[in-house]
């Protein structure tokens, strides 16, 4: 799993899901767990199939439907593409007591509130397979990853602009270059030799990432979105995501274990300032990633007007 939580869903009547709003409320859920929801909705049972991958976190389908019943939908999925992903499926008419029992399957018949029913018995398996996800190993490893695809995706947006706009960038250029010459006298030859005798020195000085550090970096796109008169959440993405990230990356994995050494929690704790890491804490950085990935797209799409 990653910060992107994928659904696959297929009912012939949708359309009283959406008008309703209760897709927006499980976007709205899984938001508010730090996950950007991608929710795809289907009619048709070829459709379905067409769309069918194991990328999906949940699979969802009605049991009453005019083209093919649920429960043939389902044996399809794990005997025929041989998809394992957690599927719900449901009904308000048929009875579900003659159909197949394969692995991770969740039946759901209602009674009344159907509409309703439906979206809390998904929130309840969202949160099961989000628990499931909650390892605080493999939560750091997906936090390091999305904030390095960040990193590079930071890194597309100034590219932009310095193509479209190099003759602006002289002043930041020699901000960054007097202290990139206090502080890396080893790269004093690189910087000032080819940096600034040539006019595509900026543009190769931020493909080096040790002159070019992640301060650099911040400090440029705060530039720009200055530039461009936009919110500059340079600072915020900085403490934010940056400097989490990094004492995250170098903290010593602990466990809480009871009186019979039963591990009760992993957490990491960070030894520069004792910062605990946390499933709280790893849903406040998912949260925040989700944020800042939206701002760089913002920032992005301006360049691209």
């Amino acid at each position: 799993m990653k910060l992107v939580y994928k659904i696959l869903w297929l009912d012939d009547n949708i359309d009283a899901f959406i008008e309703d709003r209760h897709i927006n409320k499980i976007k709205d859920f899984l938001e508010n767990e730090g996950f950007e929801a991608e929710i795809i909705t289907i009619k048709e049972v070829d459709d379905f199939f067409h769309k069918l991958d194991d990328s999906f976190d949940l699979i969802l389908t009605d049991f009453h439907m005019k083209d093919m019943n649920g429960d043939e939908v389902v044996r399809k999925i794990r005997k025929e593409s041989h998809i394992f992903t957690e599927i719900l499926f449901y009904t308000a008419q048929a009875d579900l007591k003659n159909t197949d029992k394969l692995d991770r399957i969740s039946f759901l018949q209602t009674t009344k509130n159907h509409h309703k029913q439906v979206v809390e018995k998904i929130k309840l398996l969202i949160s099961l397979t989000i628990q499931k996800f909650h390892d605080i190993v493999v939560m750091r490893g997906m936090i390091m990853n999305e904030t390095s695809e960040m990193d590079n995706e930071k890194l597309k947006i100034i590219k932009k602009y310095i193509d479209t706009n190099l003759s602006e960038t002289n002043e930041l250029k020699n901000s960054i270059l007097e202290r990139i010459n206090e502080h890396f006298s080893a790269k004093l030859g690189y910087v000032n030799g080819d940096w600034k005798n040539k006019n595509n020195g900026f543009k190769n000085l931020i493909k080096d990432n040790f002159v070019f550090s992640a301060d650099y970096k911040i400090e440029t796109l705060g530039w720009i979105l200055n530039k461009l008169s936009l919110t500059d959440f340079s600072e915020c993405y900085k403490n934010e995501i940056i400097n989490l990230r990094n004492k995250f990356a170098h903290a010593t994995l602990l466990e809480e274990k009871d009186n019979n050494g039963k591990v009760l929690r992993k957490y990491f704790k960070s030894g520069e300032d004792g910062m605990t890491f946390d499933e709280e804490l790893c849903k406040t950085i998912r949260i925040n990633i989700a944020k800042h990935k939206k701002l760089l797209k913002i920032l992005d799409d301006k360049l691209n007007e």
